[in-house]
């Protein structure tokens, strides 16, 4: 029996399970909007956010894939490592997902492999040029998605203007509608590859696959099964952190809606085209920032606030319990089972009772304030003040 295969056929499986997180954590990045704005109805915003996460398969390259799969050098990157990093990362986007609050799954795969690789073999391990490439774009990102779409609300102000719209005027919801399937289509070009990058550097590590000067070379079935996952993950939803991107950090209109869609959308084309694999859940909370501001709704900085520390922690974080997790593995053989097991079925046990007893459509849905409601908030200069968007 090749349990070498073996490991490997798993390896992949948990690989696509911290895919399939990636889309429910980050499902809010492209409906979070059009759900509050009621430009979409929330029980068809995750498929149609789904579709366009599918569909950049069809179109984009894997130089993201590249750039995560080197993050730990090719003869550190054995099956204990990759696994230590995945469990690290999927369990910090189930924990974030729990409590409600948009962070990074780019952070946590990130630091997942620098944990576990330096606990592999300490500081030469890394490929700092792949970790130097993701901060970079981890930095940039959000200030480039809150600068666009704070920019981009005066030109929407503008065209109010000379056009007399109104903020949640038909137009606007439909360049919602446009912006928010972006989103999602940069959302699975990004993303995804970050699955495809764990996946190549597992089977390169195995000698499965080759390296092609600076790109892995990834089989069809590694994009097929990546886009997959992620595409179903957005399917599910993940409605806590929807709640929070669309309802909690400020007051949308359509017209902000699209503002934030929109630098949302160019920064993640932006680091996607330059191969930098940034954090899309940072882009798109930066742009909501960015539009209320800018809109004069101003922001919930409470919740702006909890979101930036949990950007802080995420790599520390995974980046430790990735370190634990690969030291758990290299126990003597029959504790090494015994202890990652009771580890990964604690954990499971949790996350089956977690997604059995979260939020749904319907209940988003019901929290979304009508016009009248809005109406009332706008004329109301109090709340502004504090920028705390209305709860309802």
């Amino acid at each position: 029996m090749d349990w070498t295969l073996i490991t490997i056929i798993v390896l992949v499986a948990v690989a696509l399970l911290f895919d399939f997180t990636n889309g429910f954590h980050d499902a809010a990045n492209s409906v979070g909007t059009v759900v509050a704005t009621r430009a979409l109805p929330a029980k068809w915003a995750p498929a149609f956010s789904a579709f366009f996460n599918f569909m950049a398969l069809f179109v984009v390259g894997t130089a993201v894939a590249s750039t995560v799969g080197k993050t730990v050098k090719e003869e550190f990157a054995s099956e204990a490592v990759i696994f230590a990093a995945l469990f690290a990362a999927i369990a910090w986007n189930y924990i974030t997902w729990y409590i409600g609050m948009p962070s990074s799954s780019s952070h946590a795969i990130i630091g997942g492999l620098v944990g576990a690789g330096l606990a592999a073999g300490g500081l030469s391990a890394i490929s700092w040029s792949s970790v130097q490439k993701a901060a970079i774009g981890i930095v940039a990102s959000p200030l480039v998605a809150f600068t666009i779409a704070f920019i981009l609300m005066y030109v929407v102000f503008l065209v109010q203007k000379i056009f007399k719209l109104h903020d949640d005027h038909g137009s606007f919801k439909g360049l919602q509608l446009v912006s928010a399937a972006a989103l999602s289509f940069g959302h699975g070009a990004n993303d995804a590859q970050k699955t495809m990058g764990v996946i190549g550097a597992l089977l390169l590590g195995a000698g499965y696959t080759t390296s092609e000067g600076k790109n892995i070379a990834l089989p069809l079935w590694v994009e097929l099964a990546a886009y997959s996952a992620i595409a179903l993950g957005t399917l599910w939803g993940g409605w806590k952190i929807i709640e929070t991107m669309g309802m909690k950090i400020t007051t949308l209109h359509a017209n902000s809606g699209a503002a934030a869609n929109i630098g949302a959308s160019t920064a993640i084309f932006g680091a996607t085209a330059l191969g930098a694999p940034i954090s899309t859940t940072q882009a798109a909370a930066s742009s909501v920032v960015g539009a209320g501001v800018s809109s004069g709704k101003g922001a919930n900085w409470k919740v702006v606030g909890e979101m930036v520390t949990a950007w802080i922690f995420t790599i520390p974080f995974a980046a430790a319990l990735a370190f634990g997790m690969f030291w758990l593995t290299q126990l003597p053989t029959v504790l090494a089972w015994v202890a990652v097991g009771v580890v990964v079925v604690a954990f499971g046990s949790w996350v089956i009772w977690a997604m059995r007893n979260t939020i749904h459509a319907a209940d988003v849905e019901a929290e979304i304030p009508s016009e009248e409601e809005l109406a009332e908030f706008d004329q109301d200069p109090t709340p502004h003040l504090k920028g705390s968007p209305p709860v309802v």
